[in-house]
Order: C-alpha cells, then structure tokens, then sequence
C-alpha cells in the first residue's frame, strides 16, 4: 500500500478593483495563497501578461519548487552518504513557450547548485548525488518537461 499525503491551500482573487473581469484590463492579477499557520504568499501573473512585478508568479513558484525539492533530497543524500554540506545555493532557471491561442508550457528549467562540502575526497559523490536528487525529488518527477542539472561542488577552505 502507497502511503499518501495531502496539501491543502487556499487562493483568493484580490485583484477586482470594482468591476470584477468587466474586460481584460479592467481587473488585477493578484492572488493570496493561504496555507494554515503559515504566511500568505502574494502573487499575481507575469508582468508579461499584466501581473504585479513585485509579487511572485505561478511560473517562478514553479521552478523554485523544483529547486527546492532537489535542495532537500540532495542535503538528505549527502547526510547519509557522509558528505558534509556547509553551503548551498541554486540559481534555477526555466524556459516557458507560449503559444500563439495564448496557452504555453515550460520547455525546460536547468538547476545549478553550487555546493561547498568539507572533504575534497568526496566531490565525485557528491556530484553523483544530484542525480540520484533528481530521481527521488517529488516534483521533478511530476513534471511532464526535463529538469536538468548542473552542479558545481568545491571544498571547505
């Protein structure tokens, strides 16, 4: 038997600014996500398609999502593998195609963690590991487009 696990959240439309979608232009494209005992998330849409450049969009969640899922499964690896991790970061990246009826997909998002561990004898596992990262992380294998990554690990010191 599978064991499952649920997420509940809550999105509400903030943006009616008292014409509700009377036209295109007429409304916002600012959302609250919600999740219990935690703090709101503002987003809206792409500025490209009219969205507040100040708040997060679908688009950007989604490849930090992706981000840090491999982030998670990487350091859990690393742990039981014995690799000391002391620094990490990624500067993700996605390619989103849109369409010409207006609809889009994303084409590709590429991870680039930069890793700093405490042991030069272990950076050819610790390269390994991503891969296996990638394997285990749940979005990445919910997508339906490659996540690629390109690590780069260096030594304490």
């Amino acid at each position: 038997m599978k064991k499952t696990h649920h997420y509940q959240t809550k999105t509400i439309w903030t943006g009616n600014r008292g014409e509700g979608t009377k036209n295109y232009r007429a409304y916002d494209r600012d959302y609250e996500i919600q999740i219990e005992n935690k703090l709101t998330l503002k987003g809206s849409s792409d500025p490209a398609f009219l969205g507040d450049p100040n708040r997060h969009n679908p688009e950007e969640q989604l490849v930090a999502a992706l981000s840090s899922c491999h982030l998670l499964w990487y350091l859990h690896l690393c742990s039981t593998e014995g690799i000391v991790v002391t620094e990490y970061s990624d500067e993700a990246s996605g390619i989103m195609e849109e369409n010409k009826d207006g609809s889009g997909q994303f084409r590709e998002v590429i991870l680039r963690p930069k890793v700093t561990i405490e042991k030069a004898g272990k950076i050819e596992k610790a390269v390994g590991l991503h891969k296996q990262a990638h394997a285990y992380c749940f979005i990445a294998r919910s997508v339906n487009f490659p996540v690629n990554c390109e690590p780069e690990i260096s030594v304490k010191g």
